[in-house]
């Protein structure tokens, strides 16, 4: 578990499943991504992330408000051996609930994350993509001091597909700055 000021990063619980699939049927939170979820298809992503972190203790952990220990999210690392011309590498990533955007959460657990990544994983670059759209995503990305360094199209979408083009930030141990 990792903590905050405000946030609490854990591993997934049962009672995160029907507040994740809400936000995985929500077109706003789903936006840049290529479709809404199913029950079925946020179940399974939520096994697959609970495993992961079983696994390897770390991943894409739940966040929770420490005041009320409401779900709102998620934000951790996922590692990315193969999928990318950049690959290998350790992708930073988050998503939360609408309810909560635009009060600072995000990138207060992503820093939290990213210092769980060079303290205690002792990685020398962790990335970020998105796509060249959305501009949320990107501003949280600057916040944490990540730097653009290239626009790539994501290999998992067609080449027509109005997301496929992404852009790639990444920051270096040797520039990140504990808050």
């Amino acid at each position: 578990m990792i903590e905050t000021a405000r946030l609490r990063l854990r591993q997934w619980r049962t009672e995160d499943y029907a507040p994740f699939a809400a936000m995985g049927s929500h077109p706003q939170v789903m936006e840049y991504f290529p479709k809404l979820l199913t029950q079925a298809e946020s179940d399974t992503m939520i096994d697959k992330m609970k495993s992961i972190i079983e696994t390897q203790d770390w991943g894409l952990w739940a966040v929770e408000l420490k005041h009320s220990q409401q779900f709102i999210g998620f934000v951790g690392l996922h590692d990315q051996p193969t999928q990318f011309s950049f690959s290998p590498c350790v992708e930073i990533g988050w998503r939360l609930d609408q309810a909560y955007w635009g009060q600072g959460y995000a990138p207060e657990a992503a820093q939290a994350a990213l210092a769980f990544a060079f303290d205690q994983l002792k990685l020398e670059k962790v990335v970020a993509f998105t796509t060249l759209d959305n501009m949320k995503s990107q501003a949280v990305m600057q916040k944490l001091q990540m730097k653009k360094v290239s626009e790539f199209q994501h290999p998992a979408l067609a080449v027509d597909h109005p997301l496929s083009w992404h852009v790639l930030y990444e920051i270096l141990s040797t520039d990140f700055i504990k808050q």
